[in-house]
């Protein structure tokens, strides 16, 4: 047996109850949660930060008491969503404000002094454009001509949404998932991580794919095109306005003094517009969560939604495991491209076997993390635990999507060049 998987037994510190100890994992008791969070992160300080978490968590238990309470969450437009809107219009009103005076001031003064602020008011205003997404380069991604058996189950899961499939799919090496549009002409993409995809049963992988499909009709108005592209002007104005570093004795020192002193109204005007941005889209963001894991057990059953969050829980892991990987390949020199291809093929089989091998006490430690951090991590999503809650309540969703070991089988084929491909990347470029 590997050494590293040996199980030892001692006594909490903290009450004397027996605690379990796995080397790979943390040590903590489960009677008293001795050292049940011992890398917790450190929260991020000020007012702001500290009312957004206040505001989230009171978000997260208040959608999740209406539920409770036989409310419905449906995506609906609420004066929240209004004003957010609102705010967002005015703020490329601006962006086109400053183009046309740039635009007026260089047709008015052509050949004259007014060119010059014409430029730069034109150069402001083009910066601070709207952009939409495009596809990614550094990763493979497929269409339909590619993978016509993966699609065919992301067009039939989204049925079950209430929504239509995506345009283009990309491989990447994160332990995640998500969707988002891209182009002028709102095309959809679906971003898969590999080392998360792997490590899923196919009922499982039903399950993520109804959540992400879910996305697109659960009414998220911070990730509507209107107020994300506002969010995006409003970030790059904040980049304009940061403070300048200089030291205090240069000849600069004056002047740069000058400057930061300025930019200081605008910077905090710029602060309080993203602030009611995210204030006024916190609410719809986390019901969008919620609403998603409900199209995620529909689509693969209430069960395979609860593991699929479980999954996640211990999705960490599959970035130790790559890295491990990393450095062993690293440790055993140059390799020609039939070995590096053996070795791609291989990654993934250890991301699952590692997975797997997590015991249940390691992963009731992570369940009890995600209760101790609440919001503070990640104030857009709900708590695990809270959107675990969510999806108990109410009758047990049966699967509207069923795996199929055949489909599965051929989905695999399709996506065998992007696992070897997305594996070579991590080889050559690190985790």
């Amino acid at each position: 047996m590997d050494t590293a998987t040996v199980e030892t037994v001692q006594p909490c510190p903290e009450c004397g109850a027996e605690v379990r100890c796995d080397a790979r994992f943390v040590t903590w008791c489960a009677a008293c949660d001795w050292n049940v969070d011992p890398g917790r992160p450190e929260e991020k300080r000020g007012r702001l930060a500290r009312a957004r978490r206040a505001l989230a968590q009171r978000h997260g238990e208040r959608l999740l008491a209406e539920l409770n309470s036989g409310g419905s969450l449906r995506a609906r437009r609420d004066s929240a969503t209004v004003l957010a809107v609102a705010v967002a219009v005015i703020v490329h009103a601006l962006t086109l404000s400053l183009t046309a005076g740039g635009i007026w001031l260089l047709v008015r003064g052509w050949g004259g002094w007014e060119m010059v602020p014409g430029a730069f008011l034109l150069a402001l205003g083009w910066s601070l454009r709207p952009r939409f997404d495009r596809l990614p380069t550094n990763t493979p991604v497929l269409h339909r001509a590619d993978a016509p058996e993966l699609f065919a189950l992301v067009d039939e899961i989204a049925r079950v949404a209430g929504t239509r499939g995506v345009d283009a799919i990309a491989l990447d090496a994160e332990t995640n998932a998500s969707v988002q549009s891209y182009g002028v002409r709102g095309r959809r993409l679906l971003t898969l991580g590999l080392p998360l995809w792997e490590a899923l049963t196919p009922q499982q992988r039903i399950a993520l794919l109804g959540h992400e499909m879910g996305h697109y009709v659960n009414g998220d108005t911070r990730h509507g095109l209107v107020v994300e592209t506002a969010f995006s002007s409003m970030t790059t104005w904040h980049y304009y306005f940061e403070p300048v570093d200089f030291e205090p004795l240069d000849d600069s020192g004056p002047l740069m003094l000058f400057l930061n002193l300025l930019y200081a109204p605008p910077r905090l005007l710029v602060r309080c517009v993203l602030a009611v941005l995210d204030r006024l889209t916190l609410r719809a963001s986390q019901r969008a969560e919620y609403l998603a894991d409900r199209v995620a057990a529909r689509a693969g059953s209430t069960q395979a939604a609860l593991e699929l969050m479980d999954r996640l829980l211990i999705s960490d892991s599959a970035a130790v495991t790559l890295r491990r990987e990393v450095n062993r390949a690293a440790l055993n020199g140059p390799r020609g491209r039939q070995q590096t291809t053996a070795w791609a093929e291989e990654l993934w089989g250890r991301v699952v076997t590692d997975l797997a091998s997590i015991p249940d006490l390691e992963r009731e430690r992570l369940r009890r993390v995600g209760v101790l951090r609440g919001h503070s991590v990640d104030a857009t999503h709900p708590p695990t635990h809270l959107r675990h809650a969510c999806l108990l309540i109410g009758d047990t969703e049966p699967p509207a999507v069923v795996a199929d070991d055949e489909r599965e089988r051929r989905i695999a084929g399709e996506l065998a060049d992007a696992r070897v491909k997305v594996a070579r990347r991590i080889l050559q470029d690190g985790y």
